[in-house]
């Protein structure tokens, strides 16, 4: 057996990723471990990192049966690896496991993000799955669980507070205001969350009020229900918490995602067929090595981000403009974000005004990000538009540049767009999703 620990030792460069390497970690006893350290520098420039490997010889402790989901179960069903490493020393770790969609060979990484307070006690952001190993690498932080958040009301994130509370029973729950799920309005309790607490908008009384705050964004339905996500601000460490409101793609993948997801995607079948340009789909045989993993990742990235991009027999074009940079997702700027941009924008401008954050840590993709609060405003250029001028109070250079970047950043190429417009469309028209100017109903 094998025990192993991630440090990230950052180097400084602006709005750059953070793209992490590590090796696979085990949740087993410690005694009897072999501990062996490796140093390992990223093929990022931006990032390199000191590794300690670990690995139980047998995959034990990771186990996690789930088939549930709407509409796709959230895989994967039987088996999850949890990779644990130091974002900043000594205060903040994030772990990482795959998240498989339904039975298709597209997956992402889901993360989660504990805090180390002045107590001494553990903050956890957005649980994942608690396994026996992921489990076991949260005790070797050596301190106790206090508190448990829930920032977000999806459905991917909600599912793993309940099971991961029950391992740690002495930890209080805090929720999202609204929660909701569908096609089934479901209660919490259903979900295994007993006794929880809401998270309130910029609430300084919460137990780690002085330590990191807190902003709800809390939208008007906007087709089956709100859009609710909590962002936090961890002040000694100037970071910046949120879920989905904005991702970074690495270039390469998260290595919690499996070479069999990945030599999987990379394999030319129907959806590569459907979405090749009418291109010929050959059928030759996919070998492990490199460029088929990458292929696989640039085909995953592309289906989570556009559902049905314009070319995956082709995927590096569309890949290249769509990754290293900090974006908002192109599923959530159009089903969600478009339909309710003056809260968006009042959300992003509080964010943005009242934290002078050095880093971003989102649930999905890449991070740390090393990112600004105009880094952040220049994801959401996309709202300039909508909103016209009404949220400009005067010009300035510094406005001038967060425009141009945020021109950048919600550049989305057009031929990829064509399905999720379609859908946008759809949607708006059997009244699923709601067409929406600046919160009113168009």
């Amino acid at each position: 057996m094998a025990a192993a620990v991630a440090v990230s030792l950052p180097k400084s460069s602006p709005a750059a990723s953070r793209e992490l390497n590590h090796s696979f970690l085990s949740g087993s006893p410690l005694k009897g471990l072999l501990f062996q350290v490796k140093p390992r520098i990223s093929k990022d420039r931006n990032q390199s990192s000191l590794v300690v490997s670990a690995g139980e010889a047998k995959g034990g402790g990771r186990f996690y049966f789930n088939f549930t989901g709407f509409p796709f179960p959230l895989g994967p069903f039987l088996n999850r690896r949890t990779l644990r490493y130091e974002a900043v020393k000594g205060a903040i770790w994030l772990f990482e496991q795959e998240q498989a969609l339904g039975f298709s060979s597209v997956s992402t990484n889901i993360r989660m993000t504990v805090i180390k307070l002045k107590s001494g006690g553990l903050w956890v952001h957005a649980p994942i799955a608690p396994t026996k190993e992921c489990i076991q690498l949260v005790k070797e932080l050596g301190a106790p669980v206090e508190y448990i958040i829930l920032p977000t009301f999806a459905y991917e994130h909600k599912i793993f507070v309940g099971p991961f509370s029950r391992e740690f029973p002495r930890a209080q729950v805090w929720v999202a205001p609204r929660q909701w799920s569908w096609p089934v309005n479901l209660p919490l309790e259903f979900f295994g969350i007993f006794r929880s607490k809401i998270l309130e908008d910029e609430d300084s009384s919460t137990p780690w009020g002085d330590e990191i705050e807190q902003k709800v964004l809390s939208s008007p339905e906007v087709g089956i229900g709100p859009y609710v996500e909590v962002a936090f601000y961890h002040k000694r460490t100037r970071t910046l918490l949120v879920t989905d409101a904005v991702i970074y793609v690495p270039r390469q993948p998260p290595e919690c995602i499996s070479k069999e997801s990945l030599l999987s995607s990379a394999k030319n079948g129907l959806a590569v067929k459907l979405l090749s340009k009418g291109k010929e789909v050959s059928g030759e045989p996919v070998v492990d090595n490199n460029t088929y993993r990458q292929k696989g990742w640039e085909r995953m990235v592309l289906q989570i981000l556009f559902l049905g991009p314009s070319n995956l027999l082709e995927p590096k074009a569309s890949f290249s403009q769509m990754s290293q940079k900090l974006i908002v997702s192109p599923i959530v700027k159009t089903l969600v974000f478009s339909k309710v941009p003056e809260k968006v924008r009042d959300w992003i401008d509080r964010i943005a005004r009242d934290w002078r954050f050095k880093r971003i840590i989102p649930a999905h993709f890449a991070a740390p990000i090393n990112a600004s609060s105009s880094d952040f405003l220049a994801a959401f250029g996309f709202l300039d538009d909508l909103l016209g001028e009404r949220y400009v109070t005067r010009p300035s250079l510094s406005l001038l540049f967060t425009s141009l970047l945020g021109k950048a950043a919600s550049y989305f190429p057009p031929d990829d767009m064509r399905t999720l417009s379609s859908l946008d469309q759809f949607l708006v028209s059997v009244g699923a999703v709601k067409k929406t100017v600046s919160g009113r109903k168009k």
